[in-house]
């Protein structure tokens, strides 16, 4: 339930070009055929009164509130499940449907706690609002005898679930909960369970809700009319006051909420049933793990040292922003325009990306800005750019729903994109078919209620040999769609590559030695993909993260266009973006040799428009990509650096280089919410403000651009925007934004694709799918529908080239890594909120076969050694990984997922290929010499922190070491 009542119209919306006429109380409506009474009756504004029905669910019929009288027809069908017929003559009020529905009230009532003035949803619940609808004035038949809610009858509260409390004496049994387990989420974790009076709602079997398979969406939830299941926010804080409009802050799903707000204090996160990404749907994360934005950990006051060695001064914003300023352009005069840099953040909005792009270019005068990305999704970027014209996914995530055949690479949606991952899998249930391609047995290969046709489990590293195997059946079974490669793709390239792939060696039976996986089992899933209907691919950091990440992109581009899967609803290439601002960050011109817009810094013409806008000469190079800072800092050529809401330190590869690249720069400048791992070896430190501190815009991994609304002021007096807009002034460098929209609009001046893009247009659309210009006013949720970006499609050659990381007899096994669920990329958010209960550290999946070989036993502690460093984990043993191959998450900054992988990187990006380093993995005693090291560093560096009171007020400025 939601603060904000929006209409619920009680049963599903439902498309059809057949329109049903028929009268309601007198007044004619016409509604799409397969439409309910109760949903009809609520488009003419003629509410019926309801408990088990809701506009997210399917109906059910069984509170029978919703009773309605139609004539010629006996007694009074539920409206909920009765269906418009031509013709039909309704009524939903009189003195018998009054009478009825009192009666079904009195029943409720009688076996339920009249605690309305200390309940928690007083003021907000739905059985109050009907008993008030309904004329309910008594209640007959008393509170004696068998009920569910005195002390001698009533089941215990379950408060196990750290968001929410499961009150099972004020369930009224209306399956909403159960339903929206199955329905909107996926799994099927609620059952009722007993019979008749006994019946009661259940977690798994009768379990608390923390031992159940809950995944805590929040769905159940939300669906619940009363008190039964609340959120412990409320039930502590009470009833909000207003709601604001935001966009989540972690994975390129960005689902819009609602954020139901008490003076400056959240109460809860609600999902936003009009968001066009997750459409009133939530994961643990957005739903309940936004307490991090206030928490303790904190830092809101500027600070400086000289030294990393040394104990932070805290300072005021001027005196921090001027030595911030003073320190660049000592190291520029010192050292040459190019000594410097900064790093751009995929968690901050669009307008502070492209100001931190626009800082380094037109303050630095050079282009050594990156982002995250580039260890990430920048093979997206290239390969895509390449094969079709622009660097992001072609589809709406809606479009899942009309795929037939669907194939995930390299992906894990139920854990990285939940709420997408639900969608899909309701997808899977309605019958679209399956294929999976990974390492791992990921949850959608097998559950009971989804499974794959094909798992392609297949060796790390051989992603290019997968794909050409698929491509070369397809090819030499004459499955290509030679109408739409002739009339939408370039021949000649089609022509090379179709010679290519259909060589021998690019054979299923041929790459079977090399990818592990039975050359039967890819046949059949080629064939699938290729005549199975609809077909549609998504991938994630499995494709990119490899050494020929941009080659795997490019592959699967072939594969979609080979087969016409391109330029409708139900297929496309879908790129699975990690972080909330992932794509945005790309679109605003973070990347070294790309301005805003993807257009390369070499073009004299693109760069006159920004020189003409920002009022300076741009440099024509590209600059320094993220793992070329490191080695010329190593080398001291590379100076100083300016990080905004990035953690290198953490999450990119080669931990130990990393450092020691950070440790050479002469002034590193932070700006973070809490002193992450980058941050201990910062000389200057300016607060960050969360997403619920500023206004702006997110931009998804379907080229959503969606609002980002200030929920409180922020804790340290300025959003990010303002704080890079200060230092440009402090430099020198007039910014005078008043507002981030005004930012906006200088982006859309300047991007063509985001010419139509402003606050006023997304008030009036809700969010807007880019290209959004002249030629799409209401934006471009499906993309290549007529023509790709570039004219014609290109085919590319996909050549295997095997990665230079390989096993031996030292280090024999592969580690590959990935995300979960509970936790998000380095866990600085999520680490500091309850969802540390399901996953409070990383640790190392392994086969039992090779856990038997090596004596290790569930939960000991195991050494994983590879040629870049050691670091100790627990072990998992599990048959979700294949002989061979280990796995882990990298969450936790002490378990060091990171020291052990390599500067392998892609060859066209640099993108780290975090999927495959060879290690050996045995049992061990004591942490790594590494972890040891980390300890006492952070120990110091917490020391080195001003000192707070218990209240976390300033105690005073300076500790010693």
């Amino acid at each position: 339930m939601s603060l904000a009542r929006e209409t619920d119209y009680g049963t599903p919306a439902r498309q059809s070009e057949q329109l049903v006429s028929l009268t309601i109380d007198g007044l004619e409506v016409s509604v799409p055929a397969g439409t309910s009474v109760m949903r009809a009756a609520q488009e003419l504004g003629n509410a019926i009164p309801k408990l088990c029905a809701t506009d997210s669910l399917e109906p059910f019929g069984s509170c029978r509130l919703c009773l309605v009288e139609i004539e010629g027809r006996r007694g009074y069908p539920a409206s909920c499940t009765t269906l418009v017929e031509p013709g039909m003559r309704v009524r939903t009020q009189s003195s018998k449907l009054a009478e009825l529905r009192r009666g079904v009230m009195e029943l409720y009532i009688s076996d339920h706690p009249l605690d309305c003035l200390t309940c928690g949803a007083n003021g907000n619940c739905e059985l109050q609002d009907m008993a008030g609808v309904v004329g309910l004035r008594e209640v007959r038949y008393g509170m004696e005898g068998a009920n569910h809610f005195d002390s001698a009858s009533a089941m215990c509260k379950d408060e196990s679930n750290p968001y929410f409390t499961y009150d099972p004496s004020k369930c009224i049994v209306c399956n909403r909960c159960v339903r929206a387990c199955e329905e909107t989420q996926g799994t099927f974790a609620l059952t009722i369970s007993g019979r008749g009076f006994e019946s009661r709602v259940s977690p798994g079997e009768s379990q608390p809700f923390m031992e159940s398979e809950c995944v805590s969406c929040g769905a159940c939830v939300q669906a619940c009319p009363t008190a039964t299941l609340m959120e412990k926010t409320v039930i502590e804080k009470g009833q909000a006051e207003k709601s604001v409009v935001t966009t989540c802050a972690y994975c390129g799903v960005g689902c819009s909420f609602k954020a139901e707000v008490k003076g400056n204090e959240v109460v809860r996160m609600v999902p936003h049933k009009d968001g066009g990404a997750n459409h009133g749907h939530s994961c643990v994360k957005g739903r309940f793990a936004w307490g991090y934005a206030t928490h303790a950990d904190r830092i809101t006051s500027p600070m400086i040292r000289a030294s990393i060695d040394e104990p932070w001064r805290e300072v005021s914003w001027e005196e921090a922003l001027s030595h911030a300023a003073s320190e660049l352009r000592r190291i520029q005069a010192k050292h040459g325009r190019g000594a410097i840099g900064g790093i751009t953040s995929s968690r901050c909005t669009n307008e502070e990306t492209y100001l931190v792009q626009k800082l380094v270019r037109a303050v630095f005068g050079n282009n050594n800005v990156d982002t995250c990305a580039r260890v990430c999704h920048s093979p997206t970027g290239y390969g895509l750019k390449q094969t079709l014209g622009e660097s992001a996914g072609t589809q709406t995530f809606d479009s899942v729903m009309e795929a037939d055949v669907i194939m995930v690479i390299g992906a894990n949606p139920t854990e990285g994109h939940p709420v997408f991952g639900s969608q899909l899998k309701r997808r899977i249930r309605e019958g679209a078919r399956l294929i999976v391609v990974d390492p791992r047995s990921i949850e959608l290969v097998k559950t009971p209620h989804v499974a794959a046709d094909h798992h392609l489990k297949l060796m790390p590293g051989t992603n290019v040999a997968i794909v050409n195997a698929l491509a070369h059946v397809i090819v030499t079974e004459g499955l290509v769609d030679e109408a739409f490669v002739r009339e939408r793709c370039e021949l000649p390239s089609f022509e090379m590559w179709r010679t290519f792939v259909a060589q021998p060696e690019n054979s299923p039976e041929a790459t079977e030695a090399v990818t592990g996986v039975p050359a039967e089992a890819v046949r059949q899933a080629a064939r699938l993909y290729a005549t199975g209907g609809n077909a549609a691919i998504y991938y994630g950091l499995g494709v990119t993260e490899h050494s020929q990440g941009s080659t795997t992109v490019m592959g699967i581009a072939n594969l979609a266009m080979a087969t016409g899967n391109v330029g409708r609803m139900g297929v496309g290439v879908n790129p699975l973006r990690g972080q909330n601002n992932v794509q945005g960050s790309c679109d605003m011109g973070s990347f070294p040799h790309e301005l805003p817009g993807y257009r390369h810094v070499s073009d004299s013409t693109v760069r006159q428009q920004f020189e003409a806008a920002w009022g300076v000469t741009l440099d024509a190079e590209p600059g320094l990509r993220i793992p070329n800072m490191f080695e010329a800092a190593l080398d001291g050529s590379y100076r100083g650096m300016y990080i905004e809401g990035e953690d290198i330190v953490q999450s990119d590869p080669n931990t130990q280089h990393v450092e020691a690249a950070l440790r050479a720069m002469e002034c590193v400048i932070v700006q973070d919410l809490f002193l992450n791992e980058t941050a201990k070896f910062a000389h200057i430190f300016l607060p960050g403000s969360s997403f619920l501190e500023k206004d702006g815009t997110f931009t998804n991994a379907e080229r959503r651009i969606s609002r980002v609304r200030k929920v409180m002021p922020p804790l340290a007096g300025y959003a990010d925007w303002e704080v890079t807009q200060a230092l440009a002034n402090a430099l020198g460098y007039p910014m005078q934004y008043r507002d981030p929209s005004e930012i906006m609009d200088e982006i859309a001046r300047l991007t063509p694709t985001f010419h139509g893009v402003s606050y006023a247009r997304l008030e009036e659309l809700g969010s807007i799918q880019w290209p959004c210009n002249e030629a799409a006013p209401q934006g471009t949720p499906i993309m290549h529908i007529d023509a790709f970006v570039r004219g014609k499609g290109r085919f590319m050659p996909t050549q295997y080239v095997p990665t230079e990381e390989r096993v031996n007899a030292r280090y024999p096994l592969i580690l590959t890594t990935g995300r979960i669920l509970s936790q998000y990329n380095v866990g600085a958010q999520t680490r500091r909120t309850a969802n540390s209960m399901w996953h409070g550290e990383d640790r190392l999946e392994i086969h039992p076969h090779d856990a038997e070989e090596r004596g290790i036993t569930e939960g000991d502690w195991v050494g994983i050694a590879s040629r870049a460093g050691e670091t100790v984990l627990r072990a998992t043993i599990t048959e979700r990984m294949q002989p061979g191959v280990v796995y882990t998450t990298f969450h936790f900054p002490e378990s060091g997922a990171n020291v052990i992988t390599t500067d392998n990187s892609d060859w066209a990006t640099n993108c780290p290929e975090y999927k495959v380093t060879a290690v050996q993995v045995l049992p061990v005693t004591q942490p790594a010499e590494w972890q040891q090291r980390h300890r006492s560093f952070t120990e110091a560096q917490l020391r080195f922190l001003p000192q707070r009171d218990s209240q976390g007020g300033k105690k005073h400025d300076k500790v010693q070491a």
